[in-house]
């Protein structure tokens, strides 16, 4: 049998699986069917309480929503929040629909000038990604007489040690390079653009709180390096994100505490004191919140092997599959909901797509399973359902279920 990653603390070690206090047929039957994503807006709060409380006081906290953008899941995390961050024109939308715009910063490149405009009009912040469109922006909005608030989007010069995916240290399509930063904030400011600071992204989803402590201090000093080579003060400096969660054996929760005392000594030390910090964080938020389940329709054996096959699959739950920017494929916890322990047997959990890439767990160890059971796949609040090709042989989407809220 091949490992699996841990079940979710508030998950694990029951006879049955419980979701904010009820059974998955509950949540099932209240749903009307599977595929079912649930995602616990409890634990969210849990989740933030505790970030708040390690963190130092002068540090925003933006939710990154494209980890979930689920409009009730938007809601709830809205008040819980200083601010949102987005990458399209689309989470745009879902965003001012419950946040202040002021209060919501738009990154990605590629934006589009219905784009820009919109976040001109609306007055939220662009993360600029180039120069050129720093220009297109400018050139807007002075059609629409419109201050744009701009911030520059910075390719810093480090990665972040350990992380999933690398976004700094190396040619990128995200951000200006450092070097280039400072004359591109001097025309900002000469242009009488509302100037908003910097957003320097440098990975994400990293489990090593040193790894996190290190890359945070270099952005700090890199920000602050900037703006006196820019000879404009920085008002929000963003320092990105990159808290993971522990998908697979082996791996541990980010120290949180530790992040958050190494970060009040690094802008004690080294923060500009009318410059406010904000980080982003979005699997971190709501990745462990989230359940997709999905029901047993057939148990089969080939040439020895024992198969499960359920009626969802990587058309809603695509990293679960390990086609979601793994090199090697690994299992996240999955479990049989109704009996969470017992005997184990080897299995494999197929999807209902005709692709040997559809198999949500390969050679698990899990108790005995029979048609009807639920199967439930954890870790599946972030990059679930708007992360996979739900289009993909016309299969029917999976429904979402906020509860808690």
């Amino acid at each position: 049998m091949k490992p699996m990653g841990p079940i979710p603390p508030h998950f694990a070690g029951r006879e049955t699986l419980t979701i904010a206090g009820q059974d998955a047929e509950h949540w099932i039957a209240e749903a009307g069917d599977t595929p079912l994503f649930v995602y616990d807006m409890g634990e969210v709060r849990a989740r933030l309480a505790r970030l708040r409380a390690a963190m130092p006081a002068r540090l925003d906290i933006h939710y990154a929503i494209k980890a979930n953008p689920h409009p009730q899941v938007l809601a709830a995390i809205a008040p819980l929040v200083d601010g949102f961050d987005l990458a399209s024109g689309g989470e745009l939308v879902k965003a001012l629909a419950v946040k202040d715009a002021a209060l919501v910063s738009f990154a990605g490149p590629g934006k589009r000038d219905d784009e820009l405009e919109l976040a001109i009009r609306e007055g939220a912040t662009l993360n600029l990604e180039s120069e050129g469109e720093a220009r297109r922006a400018l050139a807007i909005g002075e059609r629409l007489g419109k201050r744009p608030r701009l911030a520059v989007r910075v390719n810093p010069d480090f990665d972040l040690k350990g992380s999933g995916m690398k976004m700094g240290g190396r040619a990128s399509p995200f951000g200006v390079d450092a070097a280039r930063v400072p004359a591109l904030v001097r025309e900002i400011v000469a242009s009488g653009a509302d100037w908003r600071g910097f957003h320097i992204y440098a990975g994400s989803q990293a489990l090593s709180a040193a790894a996190i402590i290190e890359t945070q201090a270099a952005t700090v000093a890199l920000a602050r390096r900037l703006a006196d080579e820019a000879g404009a003060a920085a008002p929000h400096v963003n320092l990105g994100g990159g808290f993971g969660i522990p998908y697979f054996t082996g791996d541990e929760p980010v120290d949180v505490e530790a992040v958050g005392a190494a970060l009040a000594e690094t802008l004690d030390r080294d923060g500009v004191g009318e410059t406010q910090y904000a980080i982003e964080l979005g699997r971190w938020i709501v990745g462990e919140c989230g359940v997709y389940l999905t029901r047993v329709v057939d148990v089969k054996e080939s040439q020895g092997e024992r198969f499960v096959v359920v009626d969802g699959g990587m058309h809603h739950q695509l990293a679960a599959s390990g086609n979601f920017g793994t090199v090697v494929r690994r299992n996240y916890p999955i479990a049989v909901a109704g009996r969470m322990t017992g005997e184990l047997a080897e299995v494999s959990v197929v999807g209902s797509l005709c692709t040997p890439l559809d198999r949500l767990g390969d050679k698990v160890g899990l108790p005995p399973i029979e048609v009807g059971d639920v199967i439930a796949v954890f870790l599946a609040g972030a990059y679930g359902l708007t992360a996979s090709p739900g289009l993909f042989l016309g299969h029917p989407a999976a429904r979402e279920l906020v509860v808690n809220a």
